[in-house]
């Protein structure tokens, strides 16, 4: 009976020996991950799931849509719209339009603790505050870029098809590059709840009760002892800070010009701050 021979020691690949005595180096060159690792990786994420061609496709069907038809019902009516901002007829859509961004920015964290994609996510990328650092400067970006881009394109045509006051540039900067960056930080707080959530259907009702229910409750306070809180929900609902931007208040007091993005900034903050502070505390 044959004794086998023994075997040598196993070597992990970096430190086996070649044919010529020297060392096994990886031809792929090995680097620490960056933030800008995590946000190419995030990108190519948010653009091949499906939900991101939903929502922002009638985000765009809804701003083109409901701006031209207002431009043409006003247009074909020959209303006097002397002193009326054109641009003020872009509100609509963008209020509608707001609620697919408030989905996808909702979705963009709450889907993988739905599908535990988020262990995958982490697993790739130990860094949990990178990770929503990524995800937030991707969605930021995107959501921005296109709400300003479709606001331009509503209101260059709204401005052909109706006769109405000539805007100033600073009614086109903040109906367009405004309004895009309120939107974006509004679908930036829809992400930081998702990630506090960490639930897709509850996350999106809980934002859409933010952006209507001030605004309803304060319609149906029509008790004298109500009235100081009926005002502050009325000048401080979305809808009516989203007017601001086109000189459309429900009010006429409250927010105006671009007061109602340092608020919306200053809530967006806070709502971040303590999405980064229980991701880092809190299991997967």
């Amino acid at each position: 009976m044959t004794t086998p021979a023994p075997q040598a020691p196993y070597q992990p690949p970096q430190d086996r020996q070649g044919a010529s005595g020297g060392f096994y180096h990886s031809p792929i060159p090995v680097r620490r991950a960056s933030l800008g690792d995590a946000i190419a990786s995030e990108w190519t994420k948010i653009r091949s799931v499906r939900s991101t061609m939903w929502t922002l496709g009638v985000m765009i069907v809804l701003l083109l849509g409901i701006g031209l038809l207002s431009a043409f019902v006003v247009s074909a009516s020959e209303a006097d719209l002397e002193g009326t901002p054109v641009l003020s007829l872009g509100f609509f859509g963008v209020l509608l339009g707001s609620i697919c961004v408030i989905t996808l920015g909702v979705l963009t964290i709450a889907s993988e603790y739905g599908t535990g994609m988020i262990r995958t996510t982490l697993t790739a990328c130990p860094s949990r505050s990178r990770v929503l650092t990524a995800k937030a400067i991707v969605f930021f970006l995107l959501s921005f870029v296109i709400t300003t881009v479709m606001t331009t394109v509503v209101g260059v045509l709204q401005s052909a098809m109706v006769d109405g006051a000539e805007p100033t540039g600073d009614d086109w900067l903040r109906s367009t590059v405004g309004v895009g960056l309120y939107i974006a930080m509004l679908g930036l707080l829809s992400l930081a709840l998702g990630a506090l959530i960490r639930h897709s259907a509850g996350a999106i009702t809980i934002m859409i009760a933010v952006v209507l229910l001030p605004l309803v409750l304060a319609m149906f306070m029509f008790s004298e002892s109500l009235a100081g809180l009926q005002q502050a929900l009325f000048e401080y609902s979305i809808p009516n800070q989203l007017g601001a931007f086109y000189d459309a208040s429900v009010t006429t007091s409250g927010p105006t010009g671009w007061e109602p993005l340092w608020i919306m900034l200053g809530v967006t903050a806070v709502a971040m701050a303590a999405a980064y502070l229980t991701l880092d505390r809190r299991d997967v």
